[in-house]
């Protein structure tokens, strides 16, 4: 049998404070882009990866959390964060590439 080296790594205790950093971080995006002055539909664009980015970053912290008290359903429910954070963090970039792109 082959062993799979994620087992038993418990990633669920590092994906739940990450995620609700990045969850904050994107609150304060979303207050600052009322501030910048960009182009009208830029600005709609990030405001919804930034509305997607939040709600990914919940899901992520939410499953996170149910993994870890979870105990029948606890590797389940980690790989399911681990994706949705992944996700997330796809889109988070993508709102710092269209940020930075939009200043220059």
């Amino acid at each position: 049998m082959t062993q799979n080296p994620n087992e038993g790594k418990n990633v669920s205790k590092h994906i739940l404070p990450t995620s609700s950093n990045l969850l904050g971080l994107c609150f304060i995006l979303i207050n600052f882009m009322k501030l910048w002055k960009m182009n009208k539909k830029v600005d709609v664009i990030i405001d919804r990866f930034v509305g997607i980015s939040i709600l990914l970053f919940l899901v992520a912290s939410v499953f996170s959390y149910m993994s870890m008290r979870s105990v029948k359903k606890a590797v389940f429910y980690e790989k399911i964060a681990d994706v949705v954070f992944l996700v997330g963090l796809f889109f988070i970039t993508i709102i710092s590439l269209m940020i930075t792109f939009e200043m220059l």
